[in-house]
């Protein structure tokens, strides 16, 4: 009964995630001359980080990698210098504690924090640069509306970069080979 009320929330959830688009688009304004971009989460976070960083790479052609944030100190660390981004999902309560302890390593190296967590969090404004707020729900459920900001942040990127955002090179549209 929990999860289908959670599931029956979802497309309210997902739409108040749309409706707050300013700090997506200041997001976007942040990375839109990176070099490089990193995505990093925990769990569930972790696959959600994987897609951010896939379609910021299919419509805005950043350089962008998704790793686990408990993976960050094998090698990605010493890639973070100052105002090299990296976003951070945290809707992983289990891990959320983990997940800030890798968010504090790379504050210490001067990289940018940009930071998808709950409304109801309080904690990431102590050390993210930008936060992308989604409203409060089951971790279960969390990765359907956590996505959205990720999506659309690539989309403003690759408008502010001058991309079609509806013709990416070297993308198709369908699948035709195996």
């Amino acid at each position: 009964a929990e999860i289908a009320r959670g599931l029956a929330q979802l497309p309210a959830q997902v739409e108040m995630t749309l409706a707050n688009d300013g700090p997506i688009a200041e997001a976007a304004r942040a990375i839109v001359d990176a070099d490089d971009i990193y995505f990093i989460g925990r769990g569930l976070d972790y696959a959600v980080a994987m897609e951010g960083s896939l379609k910021l790479k299919e419509i805005s052609y950043l350089h962008s990698e998704a790793m686990p944030a408990g993976e960050l100190k094998h090698g990605t660390l010493a890639l973070i210098t100052e105002d090299v981004p990296v976003v951070v999902l945290l809707t992983q309560r289990a891990v959320y504690d983990k997940t800030i302890s890798a968010v504090q390593e790379v504050k210490a190296r001067g990289g940018t924090i940009i930071a998808v967590a709950y409304d109801s969090d309080t904690e990431i404004d102590k050390y993210a640069d930008l936060v992308m707020r989604i409203p409060d729900m089951e971790d279960l459920m969390a990765p359907v509306a956590a996505v959205v900001p990720l999506q659309l942040m690539a989309y403003h990127v690759a408008r502010l970069r001058g991309h079609d955002i509806d013709q990416p090179r070297n993308l198709a549209k369908s699948v035709t080979v195996e």
